[in-house]
């Protein structure tokens, strides 16, 4: 009987264990409420790099978070000038400075950032069979967007690597495909 009982005892703890794994995989960050599209006074919309414009009226969804880190967390990498003058606005987030395009460094969507917890810190990006190491030097604002602040761009979405054009050229992406690519990024070990 204290064998059954055992047995059962620990069957219905493993079925739980199971269950909450199965349901911490399963949370995601999701949408923390949205905001409204102001179309750009003329001139004030920088379009390098083809990025986006926000429409007038559309609803744009912002988050405070971002999907969990992992040793190879899934993200979207996108193209990012961090220059002066460049399609990335204001100066970097981490030390109110431009940098240059040629250099590896990357925006990281606002949960990733994590209040500047990864400023100036390294991390691994996997992608088109490559991989480079790159600092992070600012934020890609998932919580607000469409005004002069973030030259009247969207919010970023929760998974963005925002990354120069040193890193797409590590990655030996072919320039006409620069823009959007799947990738994995990780912490550096020197990070």
């Amino acid at each position: 009987m204290k064998s059954i009982c055992t047995k059962a005892c620990s069957c219905v703890l493993l079925f739980l264990l199971i269950a909450n794994s199965v349901y911490s995989e399963a949370e995601q960050c999701r949408a923390s409420g949205r905001i409204k599209g102001k179309k750009a006074p003329p001139g004030q919309c920088n379009k390098e790099n083809d990025s986006d414009c926000c429409e007038q009226g559309k609803m744009y969804p912002i988050y405070k978070c971002s999907p969990q880190v992992s040793g190879r967390t899934k993200a979207y990498l996108t193209l990012n000038s961090f220059e002066k003058n460049g399609d990335g606005g204001g100066p970097s987030a981490c030390d109110n400075q431009y940098h240059s395009d040629d250099k590896p460094i990357v925006a990281l969507s606002t949960g990733w950032f994590n209040h500047k917890s990864r400023c100036h810190k390294k991390i691994t990006i996997n992608g088109n069979g490559r991989s480079v190491e790159a600092m992070v030097v600012d934020e890609c604002d998932s919580t607000m967007g469409c005004d002069a602040d973030h030259d009247y761009q969207p919010p970023c979405a929760n998974n963005i690597v925002d990354a120069s054009k040193a890193v797409w050229e590590a990655l030996g992406v072919p320039q006409d495909q620069w823009g959007g690519l799947q990738i994995t990024w990780s912490e550096s070990s020197d990070a």
